[in-house]
């Protein structure tokens, strides 16, 4: 598991794959995101490796219900004390209930998905202990304000932390190989081109995408001069 120290209370957990961050509050710990099945362990790792106890580890907020996000969220449940959070929309999939929509895939994003994401284990049912809405404010990072991100999955979130400057994006935003771009195998691409407009417009100083490093150099810009170039 890398560990990558961003701000003196955050930091970004890789997995195997996938990415998760790690916000440190006074006497609790909030999870964005959880990697894949079996991250659980490392994550707890991690954890201690930076001082901590997982059993300051009091919430898991996931940005939708992909495998690569939710697939540890049940086991790190398991430990007792941590309330897990979902979009509304994302609830009923990540506890399993229904079936997760596929993404609408352009004809390159097929053989990328096959290479990336073909054979990763499906996420175990989790309960969700709190069901978000755009707009809810979640108590870590000094006001955690949710913001409904539709696209990539119906129930996308977004989470900024206006007090600070950090914008947690999910799968809207991605950050690879230098270049920053929408995401990829999205359910409606013209929404998702709609959610990354929107989190532009925000006053943010570090983007925490889903894939990729971190932004951290005029982020609207940034996203304002991908998203012109959006057809």
């Amino acid at each position: 598991m890398e560990i990558t120290q961003l701000r003196p209370e955050l930091y970004m957990l890789q997995p195997s794959f996938g990415q998760a961050y790690l916000w440190r509050d006074a006497g609790s710990l909030t999870l964005i995101d959880t990697g894949i099945v079996g991250s659980g362990a490392g994550i707890a790792e991690a954890i201690g490796k930076l001082g901590f106890d997982r059993r300051e580890l009091t919430r898991v907020v996931v940005t939708h219900f992909h495998e690569d996000h939710t697939g540890s969220a049940a086991e790190i449940r398991a430990w007792g004390g941590v309330t897990v959070m979902a979009h509304r929309l994302e609830a009923p999939v990540v506890r399993g209930v229904v079936p997760g929509q596929a993404p609408a895939f352009l004809d390159w994003e097929r053989e990328l998905h096959a290479q990336v994401a073909t054979g990763l284990p499906p996420a175990p049912p989790c309960p969700v202990d709190r069901e978000l809405e755009d707009g809810d404010v979640i108590d870590f990072g000094g006001g955690a304000r949710v913001i409904a991100t539709p696209g990539h999955t119906d129930g996308s979130i977004a989470i900024h932390l206006p007090e600070s400057g950090v914008l947690f994006t999910g799968d809207t935003v991605a950050h690879v190989d230098g270049q920053v771009m929408l995401g990829v195998f999205n359910v409606d691409r013209a929404r998702t081109m709609e959610s990354f407009r929107a989190l532009a417009e925000l006053d943010t100083a570090l983007a925490c995408v889903g894939h990729g490093r971190p932004i951290t150099t005029d982020v609207p810009g940034t996203l304002t001069a991908v998203s012109r170039n959006f057809t």
